[in-house]
């Protein structure tokens, strides 16, 4: 098969990986990212290359079966999650999967029994994260693993990964790669709250009211 008819979306990817390697929310060898081609086929980063190095070439295609339609390019372990993601959620286009420094430390936090960070405290990170979903520990690169997140994926665009990473969904590139950096931004927030709380300061998270105004804002009423 020609690949070649599908560079405009292998570049997005390339390019995307490129940026959140940059950006400090991804190691040089870790993380991938994927995007749906059509109904049938969709491309990931490779495994084995540089994260901040990639060009369209090195995106492999792969069929939503699972058949590597670009046989010269090593799949990413995390295929099978990408590619249960993509089976659960025809809505979504695009996967970004990652390990920012400060959100995957609260993958080995949680609080009562959830993510320990805090949305809560500005608008933007509730209308656009709202509370991110808590996924058991499962091996990385496993069927086991792909599964579990594909379900949590029903009814959540963030996951956070315990003692893994993270995994943000989107209707575009730009969509899901935001999501992920905003994760990182309310990780960070969280902590920064932690520290200054008490004292002088008052940390004012928004009440449930302003929650709910959010997501009628959001989805409607």
């Amino acid at each position: 098969m020609d690949t070649k008819k599908y560079e405009k979306y292998r570049r997005q990817v390339a390019s995307f990986m490129t940026r959140l390697y940059d950006r400090q929310l991804t190691t040089a060898s870790g993380g991938n990212i994927s995007m749906r081609i059509s109904k049938d086929l969709f491309c990931i980063t490779p495994s084995a290359l540089d994260k901040g190095l990639l060009t369209p070439d090195d995106i492999a295609v792969v069929t939503l079966d699972g058949k590597n339609l670009t046989p010269n390019l090593r799949l990413s372990i995390e295929t099978e999650m990408h590619r249960l993601i993509l089976i659960a959620r025809p809505d979504i286009q695009a996967i970004v999967h990652a390990h920012p420094t400060c959100a995957s430390a609260f993958t080995a936090i949680t609080k009562n029994g959830k993510s320990a960070i805090n949305t809560h405290l500005i608008a933007e990170s509730y209308f656009i994260l709202e509370d991110p979903a808590y996924v058991e520990y499962r091996l990385m690169g496993t069927v086991d693993l792909a599964e579990q997140v594909a379900a949590s994926s029903f009814d959540h665009d963030v996951l956070l990964l315990e003692n893994h990473g993270a995994v943000a969904l989107g209707r575009t590139m730009l969509e899901a790669f935001d999501k992920m950096e905003l994760l990182e931004r309310a990780a960070q927030m969280t902590v920064i709250t932690k520290q200054m709380g008490g004292g002088e300061y008052e940390v004012r998270e928004l009440p449930e009211p302003r929650l709910k105004q959010l997501m009628q804002m959001k989805y409607g009423s």
